[in-house]
């Protein structure tokens, strides 16, 4: 059998079992173990097995997940997402459409501890929807805006999608993290301005005028100050060099458990529920990269990914348009798979392609704003039709919104998406900016 048909034999056998709804983790490794059987039979393939998965799960770098993960459930079960909704609303409650925004702005600094989309989406949701709908927002605008202010769970940092970009690229996490703060403020910017242009030009989706808006009470400045601090902590420690990001998601995950427990909010049951949620969570990421090891490195064996590097070099078309070619194949692979598991499949096959063009800047900036590159594309992919992960869990907790009607509201935070990564694609300074302060 020829690498090329052995490659999509590989990638077929993966789709079908995908299709038929077999776990993406146990898709990849049976697609992996096709491809590495046929290539180096048992023997290969079992002493693989025995090395890669220690060698895989005793890297000191992937403890960074779950405490990251731990970090953001102790923050959902910690009330802290009602704070932030509180002080945000009595920020941006003034202005037409200010519920929506200040919806937006909560989900902006949940994410800033959480690094989930998921998490980011379903807690604020709780705590917002009910607020908008009170106050006469559609559901539309209502359910776009929280199912768009999710994805800002993983454009800011700490992301969980750009921690395994950099353990997959073996780049800084501290750089990827400072690389991801300019396009998150400007993602977040960027969809208030959608919100009030809007409910401007479709009227009829949210009030002209808010009906006594909440007041900026101490309290509610209060309520935010330990978020504040727990950032400026852990990120202020890792960008100054006093600890590790490893160390750094260590003490956010602990200066959040002792937030909630202040604010008595953690119960014994609650603390139980944190430690399951983040085994269960972890331990879907570890077995989906336990897969794609297996699965990656049946396909390193055809040598096809370094082949296709060389002809893309060998055309020689503008690395920008191989870049938007990757964008859009990501669009589209979005509409079938999850977020961790397009990362974990394709980063090892394009990432080569992308080191071997000439962007005109050195090779790591080259990388760290792939990665950003990459991050906007999968928080489209988390809105945008036929799928949208963030759009079913929204609409899963709005029982009385139709979910064409949660799609309609998503289409202007998807126009601000294009025009972002637009933006990004031809201004990569942006996200390289602050990166040059990080050593």
């Amino acid at each position: 059998m020829s690498p090329l048909a052995l490659t999509a034999l590989i990638f077929g056998s993966m789709l079908v079992l995908m299709a038929i709804r077999i776990p993406i983790a146990a898709s990849m490794f049976a697609a992996g173990t096709i491809g590495y059987l046929a290539q180096t039979g048992w023997l290969p393939y079992a002493n693989f097995l025995n090395t890669q998965a220690f060698a895989r799960f005793a890297s000191y770098d992937l403890s960074v997940i779950p405490l990251f993960i731990l970090m953001g459930h102790f923050a959902t079960k910690g009330g802290i997402s009602k704070s932030l909704f509180e002080f945000a609303a009595a920020v941006m409650g003034r202005f037409k459409g200010g519920l929506a925004m200040a919806s937006l702005l909560a989900c902006a600094a949940f994410g800033a501890i959480s690094g989930s989309s998921v998490a980011t989406a379903a807690t604020i949701t709780s705590v917002a929807l009910p607020e908008m709908r009170r106050h006469g927002y559609s559901g539309r605008i209502a359910t776009g805006t929280l199912a768009a202010g999710g994805t800002l769970g993983i454009q800011l940092p700490p992301s969980i999608v750009l921690v395994i970009y950099a353990i997959l690229t073996e780049q800084n996490i501290s750089k990827l993290f400072a690389a991801a703060v300019l396009p998150g403020i400007i993602a977040m910017v960027g969809y208030m301005v959608a919100v009030a242009i809007y409910v401007r030009l479709v009227p009829g989706h949210a009030p002209a005028v808010e009906d006594a808006p909440p007041p900026l009470t101490f309290r509610a400045v209060m309520g935010v100050l330990p978020i504040v601090v727990i950032f400026a902590l852990v990120f202020g420690g890792i960008y100054g060099g006093l600890f590790t990001p490893t160390e750094g998601a260590a003490v956010g995950a602990a200066t959040t458990f002792l937030t909630a427990l202040i604010k008595g909010e953690m119960s014994l049951e609650k603390f139980k529920e944190c430690f399951y949620g983040t085994a269960i969570s972890a331990a879907m990421i570890f077995l989906i990269f336990l897969g794609a090891d297996l699965m990656n490195s049946a396909l390193a064996l055809t040598q096809v990914p370094n082949q296709l590097a060389e002809v893309v070099g060998s055309w020689g078309v503008s690395p920008l348009l191989v870049v938007v070619a990757i964008l859009l194949f990501y669009v589209l692979l979005g509409a079938v798979m999850d977020e961790l598991s397009m990362l974990l499949l394709t980063i090892p096959i394009f990432f080569p392609i992308i080191m071997g063009l000439d962007f005109g800047m050195p090779k790591e900036s080259a990388a760290i704003w792939f990665g950003i590159m990459v991050l906007m594309t999968v928080g489209f992919g988390l809105i945008a039709p036929p799928v949208g992960l963030n759009v079913y869990i929204v609409n899963g907790l709005a029982k009385d919104v139709p979910m064409g009607e949660t799609y309609r509201g998503v289409m202007p935070f998807l126009v601000s998406d294009v025009l972002r990564t637009l933006l990004f694609l031809f201004f990569p300074i942006i996200p390289l900016w602050l990166v040059g302060f990080i050593r």
